[in-house]
């Protein structure tokens, strides 16, 4: 790790739709670091948070629904030059409200899973995208993590 960037933890929801055939990701808004990026939703966990309290109350911030937050499905820790990134993804479905983005020029979109490759996403989420794509062209199996 690089000794001047800082590591947070952090999580994202990965949710499906369609029977599991497409999944819900944001686009990060112009002028924040790895603008115009693709991500799973979600945020940073603070201090005294679980994971599964930080994504619920990320959920309601970023996207105005309330989130189950079930299994883990995979994690990895990617280093940026400026961050270093513990990256959680849990499975989780809404439970209440429509997903909206709140944040000016954030772009939500549900993608069919085959189509994840065509985005590009942050390179802590490169892993879990082609983990995915990987599960979709050889059927269901464990994604790793």
């Amino acid at each position: 790790m690089n000794l001047d960037a800082r590591r947070i933890r952090v999580v994202a929801a990965f949710i499906t739709s369609d029977e599991g055939r497409r999944v819900l990701v944001q686009q990060r808004p112009p002028g924040k670091q790895r603008a115009l990026l693709w991500e799973f939703p979600g945020g940073k966990v603070e201090a005294g948070e679980t994971d599964a309290r930080a994504l619920r109350r990320e959920a309601i911030e970023e996207l105005g629904v309330e989130l189950e937050v079930g299994a883990e499905r995979f994690h990895v820790t990617h280093t940026y030059p400026d961050l270093e990134v513990d990256l959680h993804i849990y499975q989780a479905r809404f439970v209440a409200g429509t997903p909206r983005p709140h944040q000016s020029g954030q772009v939500l979109r549900e993608v069919p899973l085959h189509e994840l490759g065509t985005l590009p996403f942050c390179e802590a989420d490169r892993p879990l995208v082609e983990a995915l794509l990987a599960e979709t062209s050889e059927g269901p199996g464990r994604l790793p993590g």
